[in-house]
């Protein structure tokens, strides 16, 4: 198999693990999916056949659903994260102490 298919297997791969890790509520098992996608993304990058080679330019191309449904949750998850924590911040820090700071 060559390189950049395996590096694009690998990342299709970490997409999937980052899309059921954030349909979790495992931390540490979110940043260590994300940190997983990072690091096939670079190595995707690093090969760089992927702009010369038609059928792993499709390859990538395919990949874009799985980047953009990564995206949306990821924009959803914030939101939410934000909207409790303005909801604790509303009922005052002696009811809920604030974990981050303002």
């Amino acid at each position: 198999m060559p390189l950049g298919v395996a590096a694009l297997d690998d990342l299709f791969s970490a997409f999937e693990e980052l899309r059921v890790a954030l349909d979790g509520t495992d931390v540490t098992t979110i940043d260590a999916a994300a940190s997983r996608v990072s690091r096939c993304a670079a190595a995707v990058r690093a090969i760089g056949a992927w702009r010369a080679d038609d059928a792993i330019r499709a390859r990538v191309t395919a990949l874009l659903p799985l980047i953009e449904a990564a995206r949306v949750r990821i924009n959803v998850l914030t939101d939410h994260a934000g909207q409790r924590l303005s909801l604790l911040a509303a009922h005052g820090s002696t009811q809920a102490p604030l974990v981050y700071g303002r």
